[in-house]
C-alpha cells in the first residue's frame, strides 16, 4: 500500500534517529537541508522486498538483467520512451561511477570534457580522477543551456584534434532545469558537427512530474550514452546500482566496459531499483504531489522572510537552487545560515563558476522543517543588516 504524502510521515525526532550523513555530518541544532536525502520512508515495495531478502538471506551477488528490463518497462510508460533496448545496457555502483566509465570508453587521459558549470560538484572532481581536461560552457543567466556557449566550448575543447565528449546533466543539477526536445535536438546536432560524444547523467528524471525528455529519445543522439538510478527518485542512495545504457551505435563502445565494472552494485541495491521501478510508481506519485505542494510553500515562504532571494521554481528535481547575492552575505551564504542560523545547505561556489552567492536548499522534508528552516535564515539576514 503506497502513502498518501511520504514528505509528512516522519517527525524531527524520527528523522534524528538516522545514521546517514544528511542527519549526522551535523550536530542536532543544525536543520539539514542540504545533501540529496529525502525524508521519507523508503517504498513500502521496496522494504517488503529488502526485508523478505534479509530473512532469506539473500546477500550474495546480482545476477541477471532485471534492473534493466524494469528500467525500459517504466521508461516506456512514464516517458513513452519505447526505443530503450535492455540488452544495450551495462551496470556500474552508481551514477557517476558509470558516467566516469562512459568517458573512459571514447576518450584517453589528457582528452577535454566539457561541463555545464553551476553544475552537481563531483562532475569536477571525477572528470579530475579520470584525468581528463574540464572545459566551461557556462549555463545562462536564465539557468538553462547556453547553445552559443556550448559551441564555443566544443570548438575549443576540439581544436588540438582531441577527442571531445560532453557530460550533460539532464534534468540538470542545481537548477533543476529540465531540458526541453529542441534544445536536446540542438545539442545532439551541436555534438553531431563538432564530432563530440555526449553522456548524460538522468537520475533526476524519474523527480520530474511531466515534461522530461529522455536524451536518447532523441533524434541524432546514438552515440550517446545515458546513466541513470532509481536513487534519487525512491531515495535509495545506499543501495548502489546504476545502469549504463548505450545509443544504438554506441553499443559496441558499452560492450567493451571492463567486466569488474559491473562487481560495483550490490545484490540489495539491484533488487531494491528493480522493485521500485516495477512496484513503486505509486509511491512516487505522492511523493511528485507532496513535493509540488513544498515548490508552492517554499515560494511563499521566500516571499514572506527572504523576498531578495529569487530562484526559478524549476521541478526537475527537490533541489531548489537560491540566488542570495542580494541579501548581502557574500560569496559563500550557506557558511552564514549555518553558523547563525543553524540550518545546512550546499555552498553555490562548489557548483563552479556561477555559483558564487547561490546556495541549493533540499526542500525534500516535510512543510513543518522547511517553514522552521526559512524562518531561520530569514533571522540571520535581518541580524546582518541590523
Amino acid at each position: 500500500m503506497s502513502s498518501t504524502h511520504p514528505l509528512r510521515e516522519l517527525s524531527l525526532t524520527d528523522l534524528r534517529r538516522r545514521t546517514s550523513i544528511k542527519w549526522r555530518e551535523h550536530p542536532d541544532d543544525v536543520l539539514p537541508l542540504w545533501v540529496a536525502e529525502m525524508d521519507v520512508r523508503i517504498a513500502a515495495p521496496v522494504a517488503d522486498a529488502l526485508t523478505a531478502a534479509i530473512a532469506d538471506s539473500d546477500t550474495g551477488y546480482p545476477h541477471g538483467n532485471a534492473y534493466a528490463e524494469a528500467f525500459a518497462d517504466f521508461a516506456a510508460r512514464r516517458w513513452s520512451w519505447e526505443g530503450l533496448d535492455s540488452t544495450h545496457t551495462a551496470y556500474a555502483a552508481d551514477v557517476m561511477t558509470g558516467l566516469v566509465e562512459a568517458i573512459r570508453l571514447v576518450s584517453a587521459p589528457g582528452d577535454p570534457v566539457v561541463v555545464n558549470p553551476p553544475v552537481y560538484p563531483p562532475f569536477f572532481g571525477y572528470v579530475e580522477h579520470a584525468e581528463r581536461e574540464r572545459v566551461d560552457a557556462p549555463l545562462g543567466e536564465d539557468g538553462r543551456l547556453d547553445l552559443d556557449a556550448l559551441e564555443a566550448a566544443f570548438i575549443r575543447a576540439g581544436a588540438q584534434g582531441r577527442s571531445v565528449t560532453y557530460l550533460l546533466c539532464n534534468p540538470h543539477n542545481p537548477t533543476a532545469v529540465v531540458h526541453t526536445a529542441d534544445e536536446l535536438a540542438a545539442v545532439a546536432a551541436l555534438a553531431s558537427t563538432y564530432d563530440v560524444r555526449v553522456v548524460v547523467d538522468e537520475i533526476h528524471g524519474p523527480l520530474v512530474p511531466e515534461g522530461f525528455v529522455p536524451y536518447l529519445s532523441v533524434d541524432g543522439t546514438e552515440d550517446a550514452f545515458v546513466v541513470t538510478s532509481a536513487s534519487k527518485a525512491w531515495n535509495l542512495a545506499g543501495l548502489k546500482a546504476a545502469v549504463m545504457i548505450a545509443g544504438e551505435r554506441s553499443a559496441a563502445d558499452l560492450a567493451r566496459i571492463p567486466e569488474v565494472v559491473s562487481h560495483g552494485p550490490s545484490h540489495l541495491g539491484m533488487l531494491a531499483h528493480t522493485v521500485a521501478l516495477r512496484e513503486g510508481v505509486p509511491w512516487l506519485d505522492a511523493l511528485q504531489s507532496d513535493l509540488a505542494e513544498n515548490r508552492a510553500l517554499l515560494a511563499r515562504l521566500l516571499d514572506k522572510h527572504l523576498p531578495a532571494a529569487t530562484w526559478s521554481a524549476n521541478p526537475g528535481t527537490y533541489l531548489a537552487w537560491l540566488d542570495c547575492r542580494e541579501l548581502g552575505l557574500g560569496d559563500d551564504p550557506a557558511a552564514a545560515f549555518l553558523e547563525q542560523g543553524r540550518v545546512a545547505l550546499n555552498p553555490g561556489p562548489t557548483f563552479g563558476p556561477g555559483g558564487a552567492g547561490h546556495v541549493r536548499l533540499n526542500y525534500a522534508t516535510s512543510p513543518e522543517i522547511l517553514t522552521e528552516a526559512i524562518e531561520r535564515m530569514a533571522r540571520v539576514v535581518t541580524e546582518a543588516i541590523f
